[in-house]
């Protein structure tokens, strides 16, 4: 490390001074936070996820655009074709209506199958499927033909892909009986959630996120069991407080970790839950964290109108944990306006840790 100092010391020249002491605290940072854990990313975690259970069971199979021989649009099904084949990876034309419906006629068949949406925008194309068809046909069968699909791929905004690609539909999704959702944060989440989705009998839709594919996260060795599942309609505790509990799911929990930071640095102890599954919702946990904290501020990146996070209220309101509160419940939401394609604007339009530390700073007031 030192001989690469000097080395840069001497490429600077003139510019040493300015430049030197940063270069240093760079490297002896890099030095320190070199991981000796092993590291996974959330599109690893997806991948192994899927391998696992089309491993485990003969039925499950994998379907969607670019899935197969392009390991798919965002490399989530990496080597999966050339292990499993063209009977168990299946590459379609994009007709989201057209492969939406196939995959659920084989559901009711009696397979397993896993169709990916390259964007949950494009769902909008197979939505008499997923609601009509999958959601449904349980109830309306009286209970005799079970729908074993998952409906997975990325949601809600990404970087610079502008407003027919950015939508988050947890709201959408989660207002549909028949269906259970699922929003993973980490690769924990990513790898317990999905197998858990693979393995039920009913139509599971998992709200991923394309930003978070390529972030690493530490390995717990649990994790990596191959009969590793989280319990859909469970939420996470991911930081816990005292003064305010601070909800989030999918990307929305960085920026409520983000947010519990800043605010610990003014003494203010945020507890910080991890939704992970939107349907089921897990209200025990909110609700007990509320009962302590007195405090509720929920954070997404969707529209304010019927969102998640006015869902939250509502149940709050309806239940007698609404008298354990000791000031209004607040939303941070996305900007109620079609995402903009410019990269500023959009990062303007997505809720940030400066956002939930102004919430907090309301709802608290003075204390």
């Amino acid at each position: 490390m030192q001989n690469n100092f000097k080395k840069l010391e001497k490429m600077l020249g003139p510019m040493k001074m300015v430049f030197s002491n940063c270069i240093r605290r760079t490297l002896v940072t890099t030095a320190k936070a070199a991981p000796t854990a092993k590291q996974m990313t959330c599109r690893e975690a997806l991948n192994s996820a899927m391998d696992d259970e089309m491993e485990r069971d003969s039925r499950v199979f994998l379907m969607g655009e670019e899935v197969a021989q392009y390991d798919g649009a965002y490399k989530v099904s990496r080597g999966l074709w050339k292990k499993y084949g063209d009977k168990r990876v299946i590459d379609t034309p994009i007709t989201e209506m057209g492969f939406a419906g196939v995959a659920v006629g084989a559901a009711m068949a009696g397979l397993r199958p896993i169709l990916e949406f390259m964007t949950f925008n494009f769902s909008m194309q197979a939505i008499d499927q997923v609601i009509n068809s999958a959601a449904k046909t349980f109830y309306m069968s009286a209970g005799q033909i079970n729908v074993p699909i998952v409906f997975r791929g990325p949601n809600g905004a990404a970087m610079g892909v502008a407003a027919q690609h950015s939508q988050c539909f947890a709201a959408w999704y989660s207002h549909v009986p028949g269906l259970k959702v699922v929003s993973p944060y980490d690769i924990e989440d990513c790898r317990g959630l999905l197998k858990s989705a693979i393995r039920d009998p009913d139509p599971v839709v998992v709200l991923e996120n394309e930003v978070l594919y390529g972030v690493p996260f530490p390995v717990n060795p649990a994790i990596m069991d191959k009969d590793f599942l989280i319990p859909i309609g469970k939420a996470k505790i991911m930081k816990p407080g005292k003064h305010v509990t601070v909800v989030g799911h999918s990307r929305a929990v960085e920026t409520c970790l983000l947010g519990a930071a800043e605010l610990a640095k003014k003494g203010i102890e945020a507890e910080v839950i991890n939704l992970r599954s939107l349907r089921p919702l897990d209200t025990e946990t909110i609700f007990n964290s509320v009962k302590k904290t007195h405090h509720l501020v929920t954070v997404e990146q969707g529209w304010p109108q019927n969102g998640i996070g006015a869902e939250i209220c509502a149940r709050v309101m309806e239940d007698e944990t609404f008298f354990h509160l000791d000031a209004p419940v607040w939303r941070v939401c996305g900007v109620d306006v079609p995402m903009p394609y410019a990269i500023t604007l959009e990062s303007a339009a997505i809720p940030k840790a400066v956002d939930v530390v102004a919430a907090v700073t309301k709802v608290l007031g003075k204390k």
